[in-house]
């Protein structure tokens, strides 16, 4: 079974941001643990241990949502567990971007790392229902 995690700072401040969200977390046919920390030594602490990071940054590779659909499938098949890495204001350090198997661009403007949490949620169920080849991505 697929398992993700995704790593972010800070928290969701919008009730409405949380309702999206959790739309994308209901649609999907797994759980999605969500690990939100304070700063940039608590996100170098917690990925230690992580075996496949995918660091989102705008310096990161650019993929088409079905791109992205093939990339996340084959990574799941071949990693028990995908963990996504989203910065706080300043980005990612130096150390996690070295650290990540990949770094993914989710566009080249900037985004708030509340606004990339439900951009990712709702690329990660677009690149799964494009495998199954629903009308979703229509």
């Amino acid at each position: 079974m697929l398992k993700m995690k995704i790593f972010s700072i800070g928290k969701n401040k919008e009730a409405w941001l949380g309702l999206a969200i959790a739309e994308y977390e209901k649609r999907l046919n797994f759980d999605i643990q969500w690990i939100f920390l304070k700063d940039d030594d608590q996100l170098a602490k917690a990925l230690l241990h992580e075996k496949f990071i995918i660091a989102l940054d705008p310096s990161g590779k650019a993929l088409t949502s079905e791109e992205f659909s093939k990339f996340l499938v084959s990574s799941s098949i071949k990693e028990k567990c995908l963990s996504f890495v989203i910065g706080g204001a300043e980005g990612l350090t130096g150390a996690i971007k070295k650290k990540a198997n990949i770094l993914l661009s989710l566009s080249k403007m900037t985004f708030t790392h509340q606004f990339c949490r439900l951009i990712l949620i709702e690329q990660i169920y677009r690149a799964l229902e494009i495998e199954k080849g629903t009308n979703y991505h229509k």
